[in-house]
């Protein structure tokens, strides 16, 4: 089983009117309430694959139950912890400029907390928990820190979505990938990236600092990925870049519902590749038609 993890998620509300005046009101054009979260979006894409997923996280109030009910009635499994404060609400406008107004989120309660950590008492070997997305105001790096130390005496696997400090302190427990663009590598290191032999260098870095495998994104120069064996390249697809939101979160759920459902590194690449391309191209996360479209333009070829 996969799980993913929503610390903070959010109804996103999305408006859109051709312009915004400060100090006036404003009539919208259209306005659209979607659930929001990067876990969320790994589920979402992981469903569109076809591989079975439990969503976590913690939700409440009318915001939380809105968040719920909409993943529900697209057919996604969830198993949130309900608290007592609301689920906050990200305001995304649309107008000459795009501009996001986010919520802090809730506070989660000690009580509720022991309640969410429960779950990871029913982890076997094989399964494989994503943790996405921002945590919530109270919480602090030691809350995946903690958790991850119990996936690990389960024997179970763990993929983190995040940055800097943040990451490295995770490498030596061994995540199963870690996806940093070519930007992130090189503040990672504190160095410039000059050419295709110096991001698989430091992306090699991250191996030998204990992750199982590494995916660095590069926009349109494609992606690489380095194994304990080989490193892979490949050139990004062509198409029109619509929406860049979520296909991060596209990429690492088609690597790791692809890994875990055939064990193969090549193709979980393949596969993540298409994902995060297919959302890129899409007004929204990517449905499995578009992903199937984009599959056979993804070529990888093995590096030096």
């Amino acid at each position: 089983m996969i799980y993913t993890v929503t610390v903070n998620p959010s109804i996103d509300y999305i408006v859109q009117l051709k312009n915004l005046t400060l100090g006036e009101v404003n009539r919208m054009d259209y306005d659209n309430k979607l659930p929001g979260g990067k876990g969320i979006n790994v589920s979402l894409i992981l469903k569109e694959l076809d591989v079975e997923n439990t969503a976590l996280g913690f939700l409440g109030g009318f915001t939380g139950r809105f968040v719920e009910e909409s993943l529900e009635n697209v057919g996604l499994s969830t198993s949130f912890t309900h608290i007592k404060e609301d689920t906050r609400i990200n305001v995304k406008i649309k107008a000459e400029e795009e501009t996001e107004i986010n919520g802090r989120g809730p506070v989660i309660s000690e009580e509720e907390l022991v309640e969410f950590k429960k779950q990871f008492e029913k982890l076997e070997k094989g399964d494989v928990v994503i943790f996405a997305g921002s945590l919530a105001p109270n919480l602090d790096d030691d809350f995946y820190a903690e958790l991850i130390d119990v996936i690990r005496e389960k024997g179970a696997d763990f993929v983190i979505d995040t940055t800097g400090e943040s990451l490295m302190k995770t490498l030596e427990k061994k995540p199963l990938v870690v996806k940093p663009n070519n930007h992130e590598l090189a503040d990672l290191f504190h160095v410039e990236l000059k050419s295709m032999d110096d991001v698989a260098k430091y992306g090699k870095k991250l191996l030998e600092l204990g992750a199982q495998h590494v995916l660095i994104s590069m926009a349109g120069d494609g992606g690489m990925m380095i194994t304990k064996d080989k490193v892979y390249r490949s050139y990004a697809p062509k198409g029109t870049v619509i929406n860049s939101v979520g296909a991060g979160d596209s990429m690492i759920g088609g690597f790791t519902g692809t890994f875990a459902r055939t064990g193969d590194v090549l193709e979980a690449f393949r596969y993540g590749l298409a994902c995060g391309s297919a959302t890129a191209f899409s007004e929204d996360l990517a449905d499995k038609n578009k992903i199937n479209e984009i599959l056979p333009l993804i070529k990888i070829e093995e590096y030096k």
